[in-house]
């Protein structure tokens, strides 16, 4: 087994699990960051990939500022007071495991960056004609391209989703 298995294994595992993880909890904030977690783990493996412009755009955009999108929407419908929220980490003990998880995937997406693993099998990386910003936002925005479409349909979703938030919230101003 190689290093580049291992690494797509354990990252395969870490956003499965913060996926769930997302799924089941009950705070909307703690949901939230699982999804930063799971946003981060395929930004890495793009860059596994040979894919460092789409890597970046995952977390600048996606961690980023949709993220940032989302809680907003949370504390603006205010899902409760803070003398609600209780902190279920603290009685279990859980806080340490979690700084040994992050410390042992810090370790390893350094050692990944570093250059200690193989390249990327051939076929594995994107087609060299999207390579650069330019040549993705021209295949994006271009008039006959077919993902000018589906890409316009979903900036109106997340334009509505927020308008609805926002809705939701003034009902309770």
């Amino acid at each position: 087994m190689n290093g580049q298995l291992i690494l797509f294994a354990l990252l395969a595992i870490v956003a499965v699990v913060c996926g769930i993880m997302m799924v089941v909890q009950e705070n909307p904030v703690r949901s939230a960051l699982n999804l930063v977690m799971v946003l981060f783990s395929i930004a890495i493996l793009f860059l596994t990939l040979n894919a460092a412009f789409i890597a970046a755009i995952q977390i600048i955009v996606y961690a980023g500022a949709i993220m940032v999108l989302f809680v907003f929407v949370i504390m603006l419908l205010n899902m409760g007071s803070g003398e609600q929220l209780v902190d279920r980490l603290r009685p279990l003990g859980l806080r340490w495991v979690s700084a040994v998880i992050a410390l042992v995937l810090g370790l390893i997406i350094s050692w990944a960056i570093t250059g200690n693993l193989r390249s990327a099998p051939a076929g594995t990386t994107l087609s060299p004609a999207l390579v650069g910003p330019r040549e993705i936002g021209l295949s994006l925005y271009a008039a006959n391209s077919v993902w000018l479409f589906p890409f316009e349909i979903v900036s109106i979703l997340l334009l509505v989703a927020a308008i609805g938030a926002v809705m939701l919230a003034k009902r309770r101003i």
